[in-house]
């Protein structure tokens, strides 16, 4: 009898949790699947989503993807554009975050838990306040022009919210890099010293140590903090809107958001979600993959 409460004990448990992902997960993605594969009212220019699957159209993917490839391919420049402050944005956050993580976790000993505190406070604070307070440091007279010109000495002042891609970049930055660093530091901190005085026994160098194992035993939290960060930087629209605002550094996200306040256009932006999310599927199989690997070697 104990047996079987058992059985049934852990099904139960997990339903709650199923019902929570078939409410706002599964539901809300047939919905744009439903959407994309509809069709568009010829008069009211609205989105008529086809439920049965029976009845999908590939008529707004075709759309898309001929604004993408095609001759009109004025949907081409956001993808590309965004992939550019993507990439640049993770490999900078790896840059920065690898440096941190590492200290924290070989050498901060009994103030590890303020160092994950004093990385983790950014997250007590809305990602729109964050971006507010760049926006005032970055104003023409805003600090840190005070600070680039020594107070007004030097006649130098860049109007860092007119379109620069760097200034967008410079903000995917500074909103996701926790996400970087918290990853490594649990992959830095499960690393042994053991591990690292057997290498500097056998002769190897700092840097041999450095190259050999500790990158080596680093690559599944150096993989998981890149897919953490690149994920939402991918979706983000809301960066470029306030550090930018200009359509010379609008992303996916700028593009979706447009085009679904866009009358007649909301399958198109459904289509594009689903395209992003194809994308986006590669390298999360990629982690499993490398998580898969490094659970079997250990």
């Amino acid at each position: 009898m104990a047996k079987r409460s058992q059985r049934f004990l852990w099904p139960a448990l997990a339903i709650p949790s199923f019902a929570w992902l078939a409410l706002f997960l599964a539901i809300p993605f047939y919905v744009v699947l439903c959407i994309a594969f509809g069709q568009v009212d010829p008069i009211f220019r609205t989105s008529i989503p086809a439920w049965n699957p029976l009845d999908w159209r590939f008529d707004q993917f075709a759309i898309t993807l001929d604004r993408i490839f095609g001759a009109n391919n004025f949907y081409l420049a956001p993808i590309t554009r965004t992939i550019t402050y993507v990439v640049t944005a993770v490999i900078i956050s790896l840059i920065i975050a690898f440096p941190v993580a590492y200290f924290t976790a070989r050498y901060a000993g009994k103030r590890k838990g303020l160092v994950l505190v004093l990385l983790v406070a950014p997250f007590w604070i809305s990602y729109m306040m964050r971006m507010l307070a760049w926006v005032n440091l970055l104003q023409t007279d805003g600090i840190v022009n005070s600070v680039i010109s020594l107070g007004g000495l030097l006649p130098v002042e860049v109007n860092w919210l007119s379109g620069k891609p760097y200034t967008v970049v410079m903000g995917l930055i500074y909103g996701y890099v926790p996400y970087m660093i918290l990853p490594l530091f649990a992959a830095l901190d499960r690393i042994s010293p053991s591990l690292l005085e057997a290498a500097r026994d056998l002769g190897a160098s700092g840097f041999d140590v450095f190259r050999r194992v500790v990158i080596p035993m680093s690559i599944p939290g150096i993989a998981a903090g890149m897919l953490l960060v690149a994920l939402p930087m991918m979706g983000d629209y809301f960066t470029s809107d306030l550090l930018s605002g200009s359509p010379d550094t609008s992303m996916i996200g700028n593009l979706i958001n447009g085009t679904i306040q866009t009358p007649g256009q909301s399958g198109q932006a459904a289509a594009l979600l689903l395209l992003v999310l194809l994308v986006l599927a590669a390298p999360m199989f990629l982690y499993t993959r490398t998580v898969a690997r490094s659970e079997t070697r250990s």
